[in-house]
């Protein structure tokens, strides 16, 4: 029996991208990995624009090409996880659909994967985006890396393949705001690193802006850190200790040099100004960490179906049945974990 092999691909505004793809990735299990059994599962994040009817024809073109559509948009965080859980092979590749992750790299995944290796990704080695983009991320990986508890992976957007046993363990999480490339640190096997040059995007316009790579950024280093509240204790505990001594050399100089020694109010205002500073900085924190508590306690789903095509006998099931399903196999879990 062959073995088989899912591609999660997320989807949104991606017209130009997705049929390329499709047949990209078509052609790699035709020609180079012809003994395994695959299947792609698109999910869309109620695209806009004409990505869902072309997705509606390669599923009719291909059985094992599948697509979920989402009822709205649930961002670059909840809908690849979902989607990953939704796969059925004994391994399982996610990638994006703009073909800044390259298409040739599953050959070399799926080597690594015979090789023993649970979980295989590609990390960036060099990057044909805006370089001040990559200098970014760049900063950001070096930044979370050094303040979490956990070794975070630099340079990796999720791009890589991932065991069955390791899907199975974010089966079982119930996080509505997963973020990926710490679950992997954090509670996945061993992983291989493959080096790879991120390419253009081949069509479109990048989804991204500057309010979802915030949180996006905020979301890991919410879920993983505890250093920056705990600055905010030590730089309390620092600045209370300067101005106590900062208020004992003035009450001396004052008492030694009563007529020629002036404060003025320059000092205050910085005082001032700073203390001010500081404490927006932290309460701001605080407010971050209190919004990651409040959605997972919240426990919303990571997505809601509105269709799905290709999946079980080949037909169609409404948004209901999909969350019965999802009820279904939740009841079965718990069950099972006790």
């Amino acid at each position: 029996m062959k073995k088989k092999i899912s591609v999660i691909i997320p989807t949104y505004n991606e017209e130009k991208n997705v049929k390329p793809l499709a047949a990209a990735i078509t052609e790699v299990f035709t020609r180079k990995l012809s003994r395994y059994d695959y299947e792609i599962i698109f999910i869309d994040n109620h695209s806009q624009d004409q990505t869902q009817n072309y997705l509606r024809d390669l599923c009719r073109e291909n059985k094992k090409i599948k697509a979920i559509f989402n009822t709205k948009n649930f961002g670059q965080m909840r809908s690849p996880v979902y989607g990953l859980k939704q796969t059925t092979g004994d391994c399982a590749i996610r990638m994006c659909a703009d073909f800044q992750d390259p298409v040739e790299m599953i050959e070399k995944f799926v080597q690594e994967w015979e090789n023993g290796h649970k979980i295989v990704i590609g990390i960036k080695k060099s990057s044909k985006e805006r370089r001040i983009m990559y200098a970014v991320r760049a900063c950001y990986y070096k930044l979370v890396k050094r303040i979490t508890d956990i070794d975070h992976i630099e340079q990796f957007t999720g791009f890589g393949l991932y065991d069955k046993s390791f899907v199975d363990v974010v089966r079982q999480l119930h996080d509505p705001m997963p973020y990926l490339r710490g679950i992997i640190a954090e509670l996945g096997y061993d992983y291989k690193a493959i080096p790879y040059e991120q390419q253009k995007r081949k069509a479109g316009k990048s989804k991204n802006n500057f309010y979802s790579l915030y949180d996006y950024a905020m979301v890991g280093i919410t879920s993983y850190s505890k250093v920056v509240m705990r600055m905010a204790t030590f730089l309390g505990f620092l600045v209370a200790g300067l101005s106590f001594l900062a208020g004992l050399f003035y009450f001396v100089m004052k008492l030694i040099y009563w007529d020629r020694f002036s404060a003025g109010v320059a000092p205050m205002l910085i005082g001032v100004f700073f203390l001010g500073a500081l404490q927006l900085f932290f309460i701001g924190f605080l407010g971050e960490y209190v919004l990651s508590i409040n959605t997972r306690v919240l426990d919303r789903p990571l997505v809601v179906e509105e269709e799905r095509i290709n999946f079980g006998d080949g037909s169609s099931c409404s948004e209901e049945e999909a969350l019965v399903e999802e009820k279904n196999c939740e009841e079965e879990r718990q069950r099972d974990a006790v």
